[in-house]
């Protein structure tokens, strides 16, 4: 029979070599490995606030955009030459991706690829779009004003039936369009470049503006990161 002063010197023992033991290696689960991994935010999860909360945002990124990222991985695991292909390779290329395969690729690929991208076109005060730059120059041939461009882009948003992206990318012709896809699918399939884009699935918003998609849309026009979003349409188009 176990007496309760050898229980409670087990459990001090246990205890003892719990607490010792690294953080890694006690863990409950770990993602499976693999050559994608999960890119940090970049800045705190309350960085956006008000317009994006902070618990929505801890959520979306350390869990579905985690999940994207661990099923890429799984789905590669047994083809090392596509593990050698960048996300913009594997997405350009889907047609050259296995078929029993091509599907997860698709989603979870592009999944990872729309977050990166999404994370990194988000800024709270960011400085307005350069006025005389090329970016600027192009919208206008795209938008008739500001105001038209907000407008455009929440019309473009609330056409989405159910989940999805709306998407500012750049053509093959190197013109500036408004597009939309479904679920994670990416631009860069179709051949065109996103510029940034934004995510319309309910676990981006639903915490915060529950059905109102409408209300996300315009948190999401005053977070643009002008700075990355120009530098990125000069890389395109040099």
């Amino acid at each position: 029979m176990i007496t309760r002063r050898h229980a409670l010197k087990s459990a001090a023992v246990l205890a003892a070599a719990f607490a010792s033991t690294p953080l890694h290696l006690v863990a409950q689960s770990a993602p499976p490995t693999g050559v994608h991994a999960l890119p940090p935010l970049g800045y705190a999860y309350d960085a956006l606030e008000p317009h994006f909360d902070a618990k929505t945002m801890e959520i979306h990124h350390t869990k579905h955009h985690q999940t994207y990222v661990t099923k890429l991985n799984e789905a590669l695991k047994d083809y090392p030459d596509l593990q050698k292909r960048s996300l913009d390779e594997l997405l350009r290329g889907l047609d050259t991706v296995p078929e029993k395969i091509r599907g997860a690729v698709r989603n979870h690929a592009g999944g990872h690829y729309n977050h990166s991208l999404f994370w990194k076109t988000l800024k709270k005060d960011s400085r307005p779009l350069t006025p005389d730059g090329a970016l600027n120059r192009a919208l206008g041939e795209l938008f008739t004003s500001e105001e038209d461009a907000k407008e455009q882009f929440l019309k473009a948003a609330m056409s989405v039936f159910g989940s999805g992206w709306v998407w500012l990318v750049v053509d093959k012709d190197k013109s500036i369009k408004l597009v939309t896809t479904a679920n994670q699918d990416n631009p860069l399939s179709k051949g065109q470049t996103p510029l940034l884009g934004l995510d319309l699935w309910e676990h981006a918003y639903y915490l915060k503006f529950q059905s109102k998609r409408a209300d996300y849309v315009q948190a999401f026009l005053s977070l643009q990161n002008w700075e990355f979003i120009e530098a990125q349409y000069d890389k395109i188009r040099a």
